[in-house]
């Protein structure tokens, strides 16, 4: 059993040995296990016991450690959610180690992030609201904008996922606006899209209707064309962006998934550890419209099962006749075509490759420049539909 295999077994006996007991007791086996781990920044001070129920509920943590680079973005000091609550200390810890959170505060290198503008705002609804930033391309546009929506992984923000993965730099070329919605903290303390959750997996709901309305308002308000918004993730991102083009396919184009899962591969977070080490035991959704897509996914991915990435690439190619295959230097492409020999699908196997965007800059976080570029190969598919 490889390492990450047992971490896994060991969480998931956790999570078992803590069904029936009170919170309080559940969730300090699973922080025991993910401490021992080295994953939770030290084990909670004794003032952390006062926390509410809802505080001490474990959250949903991506098993990758945070990036070393975060450290030189300028930090801020942990203070309370938007509930007014104090930060659990040993999560005071962990986010210390985090970018800083105020979209409009953190500084961006035009380097990496593109020499358009990025545009700070936010976005608000019954279900909350959330902070995004918006690439704007220094180019005169000669129409209305194609439109690319870009859902960070956990543990990443606007400009970390932008400078990993270079989508303005691209963007700038082709014209295009980009918007990256940001998951608040108040949401999730590892800053994952909350995918796995029956109360964010439908159509006008949750986040969904959070990250809908955001697109919608950067249509009106930046000349965007709405025949042509597009949705991409990495890692929680795609598994939410999957959702995204589940439940608003008139909303979006095409869809693209880095290192994600399908839509409805789990209810609560059990099932999304179970998705993840590749034993979906919760069957995901099939009861929705075909879309086009592109998928890619290392196959030594150690915290996202390469299976996943067959799943999805499935899930949304139910109407595909014909496959084609080609290999390349470090991957195979399998393209799916239609009635009419269009393409409708790709899905990109990345061979040796692990949890990370591929193709992209090591300026952010989860991404490598080895490997196909993901982002220009997204970039291309999305704009022949």
């Amino acid at each position: 059993m490889k390492p990450y295999e047992k971490f896994v077994e060991n969480i998931l006996g956790a999570v078992r040995n803590g069904q029936g007991k009170d919170p309080a007791a559940a969730t300090a086996i699973i922080q025991e296990a993910l401490s021992a781990a080295g994953l939770m920044g030290g084990r909670a001070s004794p003032a952390s016991s006062s926390a509410s129920p809802q505080e001490k509920a474990a959250p949903f943590v991506d098993l990758n450690p945070p990036p070393a680079w975060s450290a030189k973005f300028r930090q801020q000091d942990a203070g309370p959610d938007k509930a007014g609550t104090a930060m659990p200390d040993w999560m005071a810890r962990f986010a210390s180690n985090l970018p800083g959170q105020a979209a409009g505060s953190r500084a961006v290198d035009p380097a990496t992030h593109g020499p358009g503008q990025f545009l700070a705002g936010s976005f608000s609804n019954e279900a909350g609201t959330r902070n995004y930033r918006l690439y704007v391309p220094r180019k005169p546009a000669a129409g209305p904008r194609p439109l690319v929506v870009m859902l960070h992984g956990c543990k990443q923000n606007p400009e970390d996922f932008a400078a990993g993965t270079t989508m303005n730099l691209l963007a700038e070329q082709q014209g295009c606006l980009v918007l990256y919605p940001e998951q608040a903290a108040g949401a999730n303390h590892s800053q994952c899209w909350n995918w796995f959750e029956a109360g964010h997996q439908n159509r006008d709901q949750g986040e969904p209707s959070l990250i809908a309305g955001m697109t919608r308002q950067v249509l009106r308000e930046h000349d965007g064309d709405a025949r042509r918004v597009y949705v991409a993730g990495l890692s929680a991102g795609g598994a939410m962006a999957a959702v995204m083009a589940a439940g608003y396919p008139e909303l979006y184009a095409a869809l693209g998934v880095h290192s994600g899962l399908p839509a409805g591969a789990a209810h609560d977070l059990m099932s999304a550890l179970n998705a993840m080490k590749g034993a979906r035991k919760h069957k995901s959704a099939t009861d929705i419209a075909p879309a086009r897509v592109i998928v890619f996914h290392g196959d030594s991915d150690a915290t996202v099962h390469a299976s996943n990435g067959q799943a999805v690439y499935r899930q949304f190619t139910q109407g595909a006749v014909k496959e084609t295959e080609e290999r390349g230097q470090g991957h195979t492409r399998t393209v799916a075509l239609d009635a009419g020999g269009r393409a409708v699908a790709e899905h990109w196997t990345l061979h040796g490759a692990g949890h990370a965007w591929s193709g992209g800059s090591t300026a952010g976080s989860y991404a490598t420049s080895s490997g196909p570029n993901a982002s220009a190969e997204m970039l291309r598919f999305f704009l022949s539909h």
